[in-house]
């Protein structure tokens, strides 16, 4: 029966990472009918990661205190309408407010699944392999979105990018109920609805200021106002949970345990570093190369099938060597996969230019996001694993968010200097789309760069009396 559950939480967790990338090919053609400019395309995928980011903390809470499958099933339930919503919108602003939607439900989501798989399998090489299970399949969820997504714009229109996720959520919240046993925290408190508003807007305004610093620059009113009022509601957000809250959506005690806080600084980074690649890759080979949006999506297939290997590889490599040997291994694999994306040319082709690069980022994302998320949610009390997992979700999306805010406006930079004078042919326009492209993937290598440093300075070594290679808990 637990194995049964597994698949459920899986296919709902792959639902809510595919959700992330799947519209990325599908940007052309929704920004044509929908007007989007090229500043605020972004916001479609910006959208959905903020939400997903902003609220899992009280997602994860609020799955500790009144039921960790209650709260999943409706999670699917509110992420299936915003999916449909979404599929109808006749404009812009409809269809980020859905995507927006999506990301609410999917906060409620994620946490809550996660949570039932670590308190339903116990730690060590049982936990380690259903880990493995789920890493293959959300690891991958991001490349398989993208093929999805390109299969689904070219056949069916863009719309069906959101409607496929009806059915699915639908099925797995009656499959639920069959499969998953009901589980709660002992602790009965109250929710920190203040905090959750405080992180979430303060993280919003952040994300926004950086989106909007390329057109209203980065050292005027405007932009240094929004980063001023992000500094002052994130730590209004730390003050709240320190002292004037009993009962914090986000106890900052937990960070005190160095696995969940080094694992978490590890996380942000592999999402800033990876979820961008998505991004430009598919505007890469649209924009640039010129393929279609089901040959954009058929060329991430490799990339699935090497990230799902490389996760099923990398949960029987934790059980031997624990998790840190893995994590650095994929971290420099990553790193490697964004530096030769930095080579990509506008008369490249995708055998010479993306797939290697892609097949390196995939075994580098399989062997890092398996090890990360097993550290990040050991040690803690079975109380606490909503809250823990929580936690490794939000670093992630946040990371994706905060790191295309950054590498947008980066390259876009970039593109607008390359531009600026004159009025280019076709042939200048793709020679500085790809330039920008590639001062995107350098940083976004050195995301992943800071990530090793952190992993062999900050994680804590294996504990060789832990049970089967799963860091025993570290406390600063």
């Amino acid at each position: 029966m637990r194995w049964k559950a597994l698949a459920v939480l899986a296919v709902a967790q792959l639902m809510v990472v595919l959700d992330a990338s799947i519209v990325n090919v599908a940007l052309p053609s929704i920004q044509r009918d929908l007007g989007f400019s090229d500043a605020n395309v972004q916001w479609i995928v910006n959208a959905y990661a903020l939400a997903f980011g902003g609220f899992l903390l009280l997602g994860g809470r609020t799955a500790d205190l009144f039921g960790r499958r209650r709260v999943f099933v409706t999670g699917l339930g509110l992420f299936s309408v915003a999916s449909l919503v979404g599929g109808l919108a006749p404009t812009a602003g409809w269809l980020i407010a859905a995507r927006a939607g999506q990301g609410l439900g999917a906060a409620i989501i994620a946490p809550a699944a996660l949570s039932i798989v670590t308190t339903t399998f116990t730690e060590g090489a049982e936990r380690n392999k259903a880990l493995g299970i789920w890493g293959a399949l959300a690891g991958a969820g991001g490349a398989i979105g993208v093929l999805l997504g390109g299969v689904l714009t070219e056949w069916a229109g863009w719309e069906w990018v959101m409607f496929v996720n009806v059915p699915i959520g639908l099925a797995a919240a009656l499959l639920a109920p069959r499969f998953v046993r009901e589980s709660r925290g002992q602790e009965r408190t109250g929710l920190d609805i203040g905090g959750a508003a405080l992180v979430t807007v303060g993280l919003g305004v952040l994300v926004y200021a950086l989106v909007d610093a390329e057109q209203a620059g980065w050292g005027s009113a405007r932009t240094i106002g929004m980063l001023v009022l992000s500094a002052v509601l994130l730590g209004a957000f730390v003050l709240v949970e320190l002292r004037l809250v009993a009962h914090p959506v986000m106890p900052l005690r937990i960070f005190r345990n160095r696995n969940v806080s080094s694992a978490n600084a590890v996380s942000l980074l592999v999402g800033a570093a990876l979820l961008s690649m998505f991004f430009f890759i598919s505007l890469y080979l649209q924009a640039v190369l010129g393929l279609s949006a089901l040959e954009a999506g058929l060329s991430y297939l490799p990339f699935s099938v090497a990230t799902i290997v490389a996760a099923g590889v990398a949960s029987q490599l934790v059980t031997r060597t624990g998790p840190k040997p893995v994590l650095v291994g994929g971290l420099v694999l990553t790193t490697a996969g964004l530096l030769l994306f930095t080579r990509i040319s506008p008369d490249g082709t995708f055998l010479g230019d993306v797939l290697v690069p892609s097949v390196i980022a995939a075994l580098g994302l399989g062997f890092s996001f398996v090890p990360v998320t097993i550290i990040a949610v050991s040690g803690v009390t079975p109380q606490e694993s909503g809250l823990a997992s929580g936690l490794i979700n939000t670093a992630q999306q946040i990371g994706g968010a905060l790191g295309l805010a950054v590498l947008s406006s980066v390259a876009n930079a970039r593109i607008s200097g390359l531009l600026a004078g004159g009025r280019p042919d076709e042939a200048a326009v793709a020679d500085a789309t790809t330039e920008g492209f590639r001062l995107a993937f350098a940083v976004g290598a050195g995301f992943a760069l800071l990530g090793v440093v952190i992993t062999l300075v900050a994680v804590p070594r294996t504990d060789r009396s832990a049970k089967d290679g799963v860091p025993a808990p570290a406390v600063m």
